[in-house]
């Protein structure tokens, strides 16, 4: 029995969207994995959603600062200057030890 086709809109009940995007999450991640198992190919995925919380898949193999900058490299473009860089490791080490606190 095939599946219904839904229509793809803003799902405006905030259970069901939180729900629905970690399950797309969940999924979007499995599928970010197989490339990366079957071809060795570096994956890096970034999701911001509306709670300000930041869900990430990288490959195993690789981060994504080492991803980023190839991707520099090959643009020719800078978005990780040192300044940023300080920023970032001192807001994940604030969200480190927040992660901490609340444990």
């Amino acid at each position: 029995m095939a599946r219904g086709k839904i229509q793809i809109k803003r799902i405006e009940n905030t259970n069901n969207r939180q729900v629905t995007f970690s399950k797309r999450r969940k999924g979007l991640f499995n599928k970010a994995n197989e490339p990366s198992v079957l071809c060795d190919a570096r994956v890096s995925i970034l999701l911001s959603f509306p709670t300000f919380k930041i869900h990430s898949y990288v490959s195993p193999s690789t981060s994504t600062k080492e991803i980023f900058d190839d991707y520099q490299k090959t643009l020719g473009i800078d978005i990780w200057s040192s300044q940023y860089e300080k920023k970032l490791k001192r807001r994940n080490d604030e969200n480190i030890n927040l992660r901490r606190q609340s444990r």
